[in-house]
Protein backbone atom coordinates (compact mmCIF):
# COMPACT_ATOMS: atom_id res chain seq x y z
CA UNK A 1 0.00 0.00 0.00
CA UNK A 2 1.43 3.38 -0.70
CA UNK A 3 2.33 5.79 1.98
CA UNK A 4 -0.56 8.43 3.19
CA UNK A 5 0.70 11.38 4.51
CA UNK A 6 0.14 12.15 8.30
CA UNK A 7 -2.43 15.30 7.85
CA UNK A 8 -4.70 12.51 5.68
CA UNK A 9 -3.82 9.31 7.65
CA UNK A 10 -4.78 11.23 11.27
CA UNK A 11 -7.56 13.38 10.03
CA UNK A 12 -10.60 13.22 12.66
CA UNK A 13 -13.58 11.26 11.56
CA UNK A 14 -15.57 12.34 14.86
CA UNK A 15 -16.37 14.88 16.68
CA UNK A 16 -14.08 13.32 19.66
CA UNK A 17 -11.32 13.12 17.27
CA UNK A 18 -10.78 17.17 17.11
CA UNK A 19 -7.75 19.15 18.15
CA UNK A 20 -9.62 21.96 20.10
CA UNK A 21 -12.41 24.34 18.39
CA UNK A 22 -14.52 23.62 21.33
CA UNK A 23 -17.06 26.42 20.91
CA UNK A 24 -17.64 25.42 17.10
CA UNK A 25 -18.18 21.71 18.02
CA UNK A 26 -20.54 22.37 20.96
CA UNK A 27 -22.93 24.12 19.02
CA UNK A 28 -22.90 21.64 16.60
CA UNK A 29 -23.29 18.72 19.05
CA UNK A 30 -26.10 20.18 20.33
CA UNK A 31 -27.87 21.27 17.57
CA UNK A 32 -27.74 17.65 16.40
CA UNK A 33 -28.16 16.07 19.36
CA UNK A 34 -31.73 18.22 19.77
CA UNK A 35 -32.66 18.24 15.82
CA UNK A 36 -32.12 22.19 15.54
CA UNK A 37 -30.54 21.99 12.42
CA UNK A 38 -30.54 25.05 9.96
CA UNK A 39 -30.22 24.44 6.47
CA UNK A 40 -27.00 26.57 5.67
CA UNK A 41 -23.74 26.66 7.47
CA UNK A 42 -20.88 29.10 7.21
CA UNK A 43 -17.44 27.59 8.65
CA UNK A 44 -14.68 30.56 8.54
CA UNK A 45 -11.10 30.32 9.71
CA UNK A 46 -7.96 30.64 8.64
CA UNK A 47 -5.79 27.80 6.44
CA UNK A 48 -5.58 24.30 7.92
CA UNK A 49 -7.97 24.03 11.59
CA UNK A 50 -10.97 22.03 10.05
CA UNK A 51 -13.08 23.83 8.29
CA UNK A 52 -13.91 21.29 5.97
CA UNK A 53 -13.03 18.09 8.10
CA UNK A 54 -15.65 19.63 10.65
CA UNK A 55 -18.16 19.50 7.61
CA UNK A 56 -17.53 16.29 6.65
CA UNK A 57 -18.02 15.18 10.09
CA UNK A 58 -21.08 17.07 9.84
CA UNK A 59 -22.50 15.60 6.59
CA UNK A 60 -21.32 11.65 8.51
CA UNK A 61 -23.98 12.71 11.18
CA UNK A 62 -26.84 13.80 8.82
CA UNK A 63 -26.60 10.86 7.30
CA UNK A 64 -25.66 7.95 9.10
CA UNK A 65 -27.60 4.92 8.85
CA UNK A 66 -28.44 4.62 12.79
CA UNK A 67 -29.58 7.84 12.64
CA UNK A 68 -29.25 11.55 12.78
CA UNK A 69 -26.87 12.34 15.69
CA UNK A 70 -23.45 13.69 16.82
CA UNK A 71 -22.20 10.42 17.05
CA UNK A 72 -21.81 8.66 13.88
CA UNK A 73 -21.26 5.03 13.49
CA UNK A 74 -18.26 5.42 11.01
CA UNK A 75 -18.90 1.77 10.51
CA UNK A 76 -21.76 1.64 7.79
CA UNK A 77 -21.66 2.01 4.19
CA UNK A 78 -22.52 5.73 4.53
CA UNK A 79 -20.08 6.70 6.90
CA UNK A 80 -17.22 4.64 5.03
CA UNK A 81 -18.03 6.24 1.96
CA UNK A 82 -18.18 9.49 3.44
CA UNK A 83 -14.61 9.04 4.66
CA UNK A 84 -13.29 7.80 0.96
CA UNK A 85 -14.70 11.01 -0.14
CA UNK A 86 -17.27 9.03 -2.52
CA UNK A 87 -20.77 9.15 -1.12
CA UNK A 88 -23.24 10.64 -4.15
CA UNK A 89 -25.25 12.60 -1.92
CA UNK A 90 -22.23 14.48 -0.48
CA UNK A 91 -21.42 17.27 -3.44
CA UNK A 92 -17.96 19.08 -2.96
CA UNK A 93 -17.51 21.87 -4.86
CA UNK A 94 -14.29 24.21 -5.26
CA UNK A 95 -15.45 27.36 -5.88
CA UNK A 96 -11.68 28.97 -6.74
CA UNK A 97 -11.93 26.87 -9.80
CA UNK A 98 -16.14 26.84 -9.95
CA UNK A 99 -16.42 30.82 -10.22
CA UNK A 100 -18.19 31.22 -13.49
CA UNK A 101 -22.22 31.79 -12.88
CA UNK A 102 -23.32 28.77 -15.23
CA UNK A 103 -20.93 26.52 -12.99
CA UNK A 104 -23.32 27.50 -10.08
CA UNK A 105 -26.69 27.25 -12.00
CA UNK A 106 -25.58 23.72 -13.41
CA UNK A 107 -24.73 23.02 -9.54
CA UNK A 108 -28.23 24.45 -8.20
CA UNK A 109 -30.45 22.51 -11.25
CA UNK A 110 -29.83 19.66 -9.05
CA UNK A 111 -30.88 20.50 -6.01
CA UNK A 112 -34.81 19.94 -6.35
CA UNK A 113 -34.20 16.20 -6.65
CA UNK A 114 -33.98 13.73 -3.16
CA UNK A 115 -30.90 12.35 -2.38
CA UNK A 116 -29.93 9.10 -4.18
CA UNK A 117 -29.26 7.13 -0.93
CA UNK A 118 -28.55 9.36 2.14
CA UNK A 119 -31.33 11.79 4.20
CA UNK A 120 -29.50 14.86 2.79
CA UNK A 121 -28.11 16.12 -0.03
CA UNK A 122 -25.35 18.05 1.73
CA UNK A 123 -23.49 20.78 -0.42
CA UNK A 124 -19.98 21.16 0.75
CA UNK A 125 -18.43 24.67 -1.05
CA UNK A 126 -14.89 25.15 -0.18
CA UNK A 127 -13.40 28.77 -0.91
CA UNK A 128 -17.09 30.41 -0.76
CA UNK A 129 -15.69 33.67 -1.46
CA UNK A 130 -14.02 32.85 -4.82
CA UNK A 131 -17.55 32.75 -6.48
CA UNK A 132 -18.52 35.86 -8.81
CA UNK A 133 -20.92 38.16 -7.71
CA UNK A 134 -23.01 36.51 -10.61
CA UNK A 135 -22.75 33.51 -9.01
CA UNK A 136 -23.99 34.60 -5.56
CA UNK A 137 -26.87 36.32 -7.04
CA UNK A 138 -27.58 32.50 -8.89
CA UNK A 139 -27.14 30.90 -5.27
CA UNK A 140 -29.40 33.69 -3.10
CA UNK A 141 -32.75 32.12 -3.20
CA UNK A 142 -32.11 28.09 -3.15
CA UNK A 143 -29.84 29.49 0.05
CA UNK A 144 -32.68 30.95 1.15
CA UNK A 145 -35.82 28.55 1.05
CA UNK A 146 -33.55 24.89 -0.04
CA UNK A 147 -35.95 21.85 -0.20
CA UNK A 148 -36.19 20.50 3.25
CA UNK A 149 -33.90 17.94 2.21
CA UNK A 150 -30.40 19.98 1.23
CA UNK A 151 -27.89 21.24 3.14
CA UNK A 152 -25.51 24.08 2.75
CA UNK A 153 -21.95 23.87 4.07
CA UNK A 154 -20.18 26.74 3.07
CA UNK A 155 -16.19 27.36 3.96
CA UNK A 156 -13.92 30.24 3.33
CA UNK A 157 -10.55 31.71 4.70
CA UNK A 158 -11.74 34.88 4.01
CA UNK A 159 -15.67 36.30 4.97
CA UNK A 160 -15.51 39.95 4.80
CA UNK A 161 -15.86 39.02 0.72
CA UNK A 162 -19.05 37.26 0.86
CA UNK A 163 -21.97 39.73 0.15
CA UNK A 164 -23.96 40.46 3.38
CA UNK A 165 -26.90 38.76 1.36
CA UNK A 166 -25.32 35.46 1.73
CA UNK A 167 -23.95 35.87 5.24
CA UNK A 168 -27.50 37.01 7.12
CA UNK A 169 -28.41 33.44 5.59
CA UNK A 170 -26.58 31.14 7.32
CA UNK A 171 -25.27 30.07 10.98
CA UNK A 172 -21.18 31.39 10.78
CA UNK A 173 -19.31 29.45 12.79
CA UNK A 174 -15.24 31.06 13.52
CA UNK A 175 -12.75 28.32 13.85
CA UNK A 176 -9.58 29.96 15.95
CA UNK A 177 -6.19 29.22 15.14
CA UNK A 178 -4.84 26.24 17.25
CA UNK A 179 -2.51 27.15 20.29
CA UNK A 180 1.25 26.41 20.09
CA UNK A 181 1.11 24.15 23.03
CA UNK A 182 -2.17 21.65 22.14
CA UNK A 183 0.00 21.74 18.43
CA UNK A 184 3.02 20.35 20.07
CA UNK A 185 0.59 18.08 22.29
CA UNK A 186 -1.35 16.43 19.18
CA UNK A 187 2.16 16.02 17.82
CA UNK A 188 3.86 14.09 20.12
CA UNK A 189 0.65 11.59 20.73
CA UNK A 190 0.98 11.04 17.13
CA UNK A 191 4.50 10.26 16.61
CA UNK A 192 4.04 7.99 19.76
CA UNK A 193 1.47 6.09 17.82
CA UNK A 194 3.43 6.01 14.95
CA UNK A 195 6.35 5.06 17.05
CA UNK A 196 8.68 7.61 15.66
CA UNK A 197 11.21 8.84 18.19
CA UNK A 198 10.86 12.82 18.85
CA UNK A 199 12.65 15.42 20.94
CA UNK A 200 10.40 18.27 22.64
CA UNK A 201 12.10 21.20 21.37
CA UNK A 202 11.65 19.92 17.81
CA UNK A 203 8.19 19.34 18.55
CA UNK A 204 8.12 22.93 19.60
CA UNK A 205 9.78 24.91 16.29
CA UNK A 206 7.48 22.79 14.01
CA UNK A 207 4.26 24.10 16.40
CA UNK A 208 5.51 27.48 15.93
CA UNK A 209 6.33 26.97 12.32
CA UNK A 210 2.79 26.06 11.94
CA UNK A 211 1.16 29.81 13.20
CA UNK A 212 -1.87 28.29 14.68
CA UNK A 213 -2.68 25.69 11.41
CA UNK A 214 -2.70 22.12 12.16
CA UNK A 215 -2.62 20.39 9.04
CA UNK A 216 0.15 23.06 8.09
CA UNK A 217 2.24 21.31 11.52
CA UNK A 218 1.57 17.81 10.00
CA UNK A 219 2.88 18.86 6.40
CA UNK A 220 6.31 19.70 8.20
CA UNK A 221 6.16 17.02 10.40
CA UNK A 222 6.22 14.58 7.39
CA UNK A 223 9.16 16.92 6.39
CA UNK A 224 10.64 16.34 9.17
CA UNK A 225 10.57 13.05 9.63
CA UNK A 226 11.56 12.42 5.69
CA UNK A 227 14.35 14.83 6.68
CA UNK A 228 15.52 13.45 9.63
CA UNK A 229 15.14 9.86 8.33
CA UNK A 230 12.69 8.35 10.38
CA UNK A 231 13.17 10.68 13.65
CA UNK A 232 12.58 14.17 14.46
CA UNK A 233 15.61 15.62 16.11
CA UNK A 234 15.52 19.96 17.03
CA UNK A 235 19.40 20.37 15.34
CA UNK A 236 17.71 18.79 12.15
CA UNK A 237 14.30 21.05 12.42
CA UNK A 238 16.13 23.91 13.04
CA UNK A 239 18.31 22.67 9.92
CA UNK A 240 15.15 22.14 7.88
CA UNK A 241 13.01 25.04 9.09
CA UNK A 242 15.90 27.98 8.84
CA UNK A 243 15.32 29.27 11.96
CA UNK A 244 18.05 30.35 14.43
CA UNK A 245 19.07 29.20 18.49
CA UNK A 246 17.16 31.25 21.00
CA UNK A 247 20.58 32.30 22.05
CA UNK A 248 21.83 33.84 19.41
CA UNK A 249 18.78 36.34 19.49
CA UNK A 250 19.27 36.62 23.27
CA UNK A 251 22.82 37.50 22.28
CA UNK A 252 21.58 40.37 20.41
CA UNK A 253 19.57 41.64 23.22
CA UNK A 254 22.69 41.71 25.30
CA UNK A 255 24.35 43.82 23.06
CA UNK A 256 21.17 46.04 22.60
CA UNK A 257 21.20 45.98 27.05
CA UNK A 258 25.05 47.21 27.18
CA UNK A 259 24.68 50.10 24.10
CA UNK A 260 27.54 47.86 22.09
CA UNK A 261 27.02 48.58 18.36
CA UNK A 262 30.03 46.50 17.74
CA UNK A 263 29.30 43.32 19.40
CA UNK A 264 25.62 43.44 17.93
CA UNK A 265 27.66 43.89 14.46
CA UNK A 266 29.50 41.09 15.23
CA UNK A 267 26.68 38.88 16.30
CA UNK A 268 24.87 39.68 12.84
CA UNK A 269 27.84 38.62 10.98
CA UNK A 270 27.66 35.22 12.91
CA UNK A 271 24.12 34.80 11.89
CA UNK A 272 24.44 35.64 8.74
CA UNK A 273 26.68 32.63 7.93
CA UNK A 274 23.37 30.82 8.13
CA UNK A 275 21.50 32.58 5.83
CA UNK A 276 18.86 33.13 8.08
CA UNK A 277 15.41 34.58 6.99
CA UNK A 278 16.05 38.44 8.40
CA UNK A 279 12.18 38.89 8.79
CA UNK A 280 12.14 36.04 11.10
CA UNK A 281 14.79 37.16 12.83
CA UNK A 282 13.31 40.33 13.51
CA UNK A 283 10.06 38.96 14.45
CA UNK A 284 12.18 36.43 17.13
CA UNK A 285 13.37 39.71 18.41
CA UNK A 286 10.48 41.28 18.79
CA UNK A 287 8.84 38.49 20.34
CA UNK A 288 11.65 38.31 22.87
CA UNK A 289 11.31 42.03 23.49
CA UNK A 290 7.40 41.19 24.42
CA UNK A 291 8.36 38.74 26.90
CA UNK A 292 10.85 41.09 28.49
CA UNK A 293 8.24 43.83 28.92
CA UNK A 294 5.88 40.85 30.46
CA UNK A 295 8.97 40.06 33.06
CA UNK A 296 9.03 43.90 34.07
CA UNK A 297 5.62 44.54 34.17
CA UNK A 298 4.27 40.73 36.27
CA UNK A 299 7.57 38.76 36.32
CA UNK A 300 5.21 36.03 37.30
CA UNK A 301 3.31 36.29 34.21
CA UNK A 302 6.49 34.76 32.08
CA UNK A 303 5.81 31.15 30.96
CA UNK A 304 7.34 29.16 33.28
CA UNK A 305 8.02 26.21 30.29
CA UNK A 306 9.95 28.91 27.93
CA UNK A 307 13.51 27.57 27.43
CA UNK A 308 14.97 30.90 27.86
CA UNK A 309 12.85 32.41 31.16
CA UNK A 310 15.94 32.78 33.34
CA UNK A 311 17.57 34.57 30.44
CA UNK A 312 14.42 36.64 29.87
CA UNK A 313 13.95 37.49 33.74
CA UNK A 314 18.10 38.86 33.69
CA UNK A 315 17.42 40.86 30.87
CA UNK A 316 14.22 42.69 32.42
CA UNK A 317 16.36 43.43 35.41
CA UNK A 318 19.57 45.29 32.77
CA UNK A 319 16.83 46.94 30.30
CA UNK A 320 14.59 49.95 31.45
CA UNK A 321 10.98 49.90 30.50
CA UNK A 322 11.35 52.87 28.18
CA UNK A 323 14.43 50.93 25.97
CA UNK A 324 11.96 47.92 25.68
CA UNK A 325 9.18 49.83 24.21
CA UNK A 326 11.18 52.34 22.28
CA UNK A 327 12.76 48.80 21.41
CA UNK A 328 9.85 47.43 20.20
CA UNK A 329 8.28 50.17 18.27
CA UNK A 330 11.49 50.44 16.17
CA UNK A 331 11.55 46.98 15.75
CA UNK A 332 8.04 46.81 14.67
CA UNK A 333 8.09 49.73 11.80
CA UNK A 334 11.84 48.00 10.78
CA UNK A 335 9.91 44.57 10.07
CA UNK A 336 7.76 46.50 7.89
CA UNK A 337 10.21 48.65 6.09
CA UNK A 338 12.94 45.70 5.36
CA UNK A 339 11.68 44.41 2.46
CA UNK A 340 12.30 47.84 0.59
CA UNK A 341 16.13 47.96 2.07
CA UNK A 342 18.58 47.14 -0.70
CA UNK A 343 19.90 44.90 1.58
CA UNK A 344 18.26 42.56 4.03
CA UNK A 345 21.33 41.85 6.25
CA UNK A 346 22.25 45.73 5.88
CA UNK A 347 18.31 47.22 6.66
CA UNK A 348 18.42 44.97 9.89
CA UNK A 349 21.89 45.92 10.63
CA UNK A 350 20.00 49.61 10.33
CA UNK A 351 16.74 48.93 12.82
CA UNK A 352 19.13 47.56 15.40
CA UNK A 353 21.58 50.51 15.06
CA UNK A 354 18.59 52.81 15.31
CA UNK A 355 17.02 51.38 18.61
CA UNK A 356 20.76 52.35 20.18
CA UNK A 357 20.85 55.96 18.17
CA UNK A 358 16.92 56.95 19.68
CA UNK A 359 17.62 55.03 22.91
CA UNK A 360 17.34 57.66 25.98
CA UNK A 361 20.62 58.86 27.25
CA UNK A 362 20.48 58.09 30.46
CA UNK A 363 20.74 54.35 29.75
CA UNK A 364 23.21 54.76 27.35
CA UNK A 365 26.58 54.12 27.94
CA UNK A 366 29.93 55.46 27.19
CA UNK A 367 31.27 55.14 23.42
CA UNK A 368 32.59 51.41 22.92
CA UNK A 369 35.84 51.33 20.55
CA UNK A 370 35.43 49.64 17.23
CA UNK A 371 36.73 45.67 16.87
CA UNK A 372 38.20 44.92 14.16
CA UNK A 373 36.25 41.69 12.08
CA UNK A 374 39.02 39.53 14.07
CA UNK A 375 37.74 40.19 16.68
CA UNK A 376 33.73 39.15 16.25
CA UNK A 377 33.72 35.57 18.49
CA UNK A 378 35.35 38.06 21.26
CA UNK A 379 32.52 40.11 20.62
CA UNK A 380 29.83 37.73 20.29
CA UNK A 381 30.91 36.60 23.86
CA UNK A 382 31.12 39.85 25.31
CA UNK A 383 27.28 40.30 24.20
CA UNK A 384 25.94 37.13 25.90
CA UNK A 385 27.57 38.41 29.47
CA UNK A 386 25.42 39.81 31.59
CA UNK A 387 27.15 43.44 32.07
CA UNK A 388 29.26 45.22 29.30
CA UNK A 389 32.93 47.03 30.15
CA UNK A 390 30.95 50.18 30.12
CA UNK A 391 28.44 49.61 32.30
CA UNK A 392 30.91 48.25 35.35
CA UNK A 393 33.01 51.69 34.14
CA UNK A 394 30.02 53.30 35.34
CA UNK A 395 29.25 51.46 38.51
CA UNK A 396 32.74 52.23 39.54
CA UNK A 397 32.35 55.98 38.93
CA UNK A 398 28.85 55.82 40.68
CA UNK A 399 30.63 54.43 43.87
CA UNK A 400 33.32 56.82 43.58
CA UNK A 401 31.02 59.84 43.30
CA UNK A 402 31.23 62.16 46.19
CA UNK A 403 28.05 62.93 48.67
CA UNK A 404 25.80 66.01 47.85
CA UNK A 405 26.06 68.14 51.14
CA UNK A 406 22.57 68.98 52.04
CA UNK A 407 21.36 72.52 54.15
CA UNK A 408 18.90 71.64 57.32
CA UNK A 409 15.74 71.22 55.48
CA UNK A 410 17.25 69.78 52.15
CA UNK A 411 14.02 72.23 50.35
CA UNK A 412 16.76 74.85 48.91
CA UNK A 413 19.01 71.72 47.51
CA UNK A 414 16.52 69.79 45.41
CA UNK A 415 17.37 71.71 41.97
CA UNK A 416 21.39 71.27 42.80
CA UNK A 417 20.41 67.19 43.89
CA UNK A 418 18.34 66.59 40.38
CA UNK A 419 21.12 68.04 38.20
CA UNK A 420 23.60 65.22 40.70
CA UNK A 421 21.44 62.40 39.83
CA UNK A 422 22.11 63.23 35.59
CA UNK A 423 18.07 62.33 34.96
CA UNK A 424 16.56 62.09 31.40
CA UNK A 425 13.41 61.63 29.93
CA UNK A 426 10.07 61.37 31.94
CA UNK A 427 12.24 60.58 35.44
CA UNK A 428 13.65 64.07 34.95
CA UNK A 429 10.62 65.81 34.29
CA UNK A 430 9.01 63.96 37.37
CA UNK A 431 11.53 64.96 39.69
CA UNK A 432 11.85 68.57 38.38
CA UNK A 433 8.06 69.78 39.17
CA UNK A 434 8.82 67.55 42.65
CA UNK A 435 9.83 69.80 45.58
CA UNK A 436 10.81 68.59 48.99
CA UNK A 437 8.02 69.23 51.43
CA UNK A 438 9.69 67.55 54.55
CA UNK A 439 12.86 65.78 55.10
CA UNK A 440 13.23 63.23 58.80
CA UNK A 441 16.78 61.62 58.41
CA UNK A 442 16.49 58.89 55.94
CA UNK A 443 12.60 59.67 55.57
CA UNK A 444 12.13 62.49 52.37
CA UNK A 445 8.24 63.63 51.97
CA UNK A 446 7.72 65.29 48.80
CA UNK A 447 4.90 67.38 46.77
CA UNK A 448 4.10 66.78 42.91
CA UNK A 449 2.74 69.15 40.91
CA UNK A 450 -0.95 68.56 40.29
CA UNK A 451 -0.72 69.07 36.08
CA UNK A 452 2.10 66.82 36.33
CA UNK A 453 0.20 63.98 38.15
CA UNK A 454 0.29 61.72 34.71
CA UNK A 455 4.68 61.14 35.25
CA UNK A 456 4.12 59.54 38.89
CA UNK A 457 4.23 55.84 38.66
CA UNK A 458 5.41 53.02 41.59
CA UNK A 459 8.41 52.03 38.81
CA UNK A 460 9.28 55.79 38.65
CA UNK A 461 9.28 56.58 42.15
CA UNK A 462 11.28 54.08 43.03
CA UNK A 463 14.32 54.85 39.99
CA UNK A 464 14.17 58.39 41.29
CA UNK A 465 14.19 56.57 45.11
CA UNK A 466 17.35 54.68 43.73
CA UNK A 467 18.82 57.38 41.94
CA UNK A 468 18.33 59.76 45.23
CA UNK A 469 20.54 57.15 47.79
CA UNK A 470 23.03 56.97 44.75
CA UNK A 471 23.74 60.64 44.70
CA UNK A 472 23.33 61.17 48.98
CA UNK A 473 25.64 57.50 49.03
CA UNK A 474 23.00 56.56 51.82
CA UNK A 475 19.53 54.80 51.79
CA UNK A 476 16.31 57.07 51.36
CA UNK A 477 12.66 56.45 51.96
CA UNK A 478 11.07 58.57 49.30
CA UNK A 479 7.27 59.34 49.38
CA UNK A 480 5.50 61.86 46.81
CA UNK A 481 1.99 63.11 46.95
CA UNK A 482 0.18 65.22 44.39
CA UNK A 483 -0.22 69.10 45.33
CA UNK A 484 -1.53 71.92 43.93
CA UNK A 485 -0.04 75.26 42.40
CA UNK A 486 3.13 74.50 43.93
CA UNK A 487 5.72 77.27 43.10
CA UNK A 488 9.16 76.17 43.99
CA UNK A 489 9.77 73.56 41.61
CA UNK A 490 13.03 73.21 39.86
CA UNK A 491 10.86 73.39 36.80
CA UNK A 492 8.99 76.82 38.06
CA UNK A 493 12.28 78.38 38.71
CA UNK A 494 13.93 77.10 35.94
CA UNK A 495 10.75 78.83 33.64
CA UNK A 496 10.80 81.80 35.32
CA UNK A 497 14.89 82.36 34.93
CA UNK A 498 13.90 81.63 31.35
CA UNK A 499 11.41 84.36 31.08
CA UNK A 500 14.14 87.01 32.77
CA UNK A 501 16.80 85.92 30.60
CA UNK A 502 14.10 86.51 27.69
CA UNK A 503 13.10 89.72 28.92
CA UNK A 504 16.56 90.83 29.04
CA UNK A 505 17.20 89.91 25.59
CA UNK A 506 14.55 91.81 24.25
CA UNK A 507 15.27 95.07 26.36
CA UNK A 508 18.71 94.53 24.77
CA UNK A 509 17.77 94.12 21.85
CA UNK A 510 15.33 97.01 21.79
CA UNK A 511 17.84 99.36 23.18
CA UNK A 512 20.44 99.07 20.96
CA UNK A 513 21.59 101.94 18.92
CA UNK A 514 22.20 100.11 16.34
CA UNK A 515 18.57 98.74 16.09
CA UNK A 516 16.72 101.69 16.30
CA UNK A 517 18.76 102.96 13.64
CA UNK A 518 17.98 100.54 11.33
CA UNK A 519 13.79 101.25 12.36
CA UNK A 520 13.99 104.94 12.10
CA UNK A 521 15.85 104.53 8.53
CA UNK A 522 13.65 101.94 6.87
CA UNK A 523 10.01 102.25 9.11
CA UNK A 524 10.88 99.16 10.65
CA UNK A 525 8.81 96.64 12.94
CA UNK A 526 10.63 94.57 15.24
CA UNK A 527 9.60 91.12 15.79
CA UNK A 528 10.29 90.88 19.60
CA UNK A 529 8.55 86.92 19.80
CA UNK A 530 12.09 86.29 17.03
CA UNK A 531 14.57 87.09 19.90
CA UNK A 532 16.22 84.47 21.55
CA UNK A 533 18.80 84.53 24.61
CA UNK A 534 22.19 83.42 23.52
CA UNK A 535 22.20 80.55 26.30
CA UNK A 536 18.93 79.44 24.91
Amino acid sequence: MSYQVLARKWRPRKFAEMVGQEHVLRALINALDNDRLHHAYLFTGTRGVGKTTVARIFAKSLNCESGVSAEPCGACSTCVEIDEGRFVDLIEVDAASRTKVEDTRELLDNVQYAPTRGRYKVYLVDEVHMLSAHSFNALLKTLEEPPPHVKFLLATTDPQKLPATVLSRCLQFNLKRLPLPLIEAHLQDLLAAENVACEAPALRLLARAADGSMRDALSLLDQAIAFGGGAVREAEVRSMLGTLERGQVLALLRALAAGDAAALLAVIAQLSEQVPDYQDLLADLLSALQQIAIAQSVPDAVDENLEEREAILALAGEMSGEDVQLYYQIGLIGRRDLPLAPDQRAGLEMVLLRMLAFRPLDTRPAATPARSSAGADDAVREAAAPQSAATEQAATAAVQRQPVRLSDDGADDWRRLVECMQLKGMLRELAMNCAVKQRDGERWAMELDAGCRQLLSRERQQRLQEALSECLQKPVQLAIEVATELRDTPAVQQRAEAEMRQAAAVDTIESDPNVKAIQKAFDATLHVDSIRPLDS
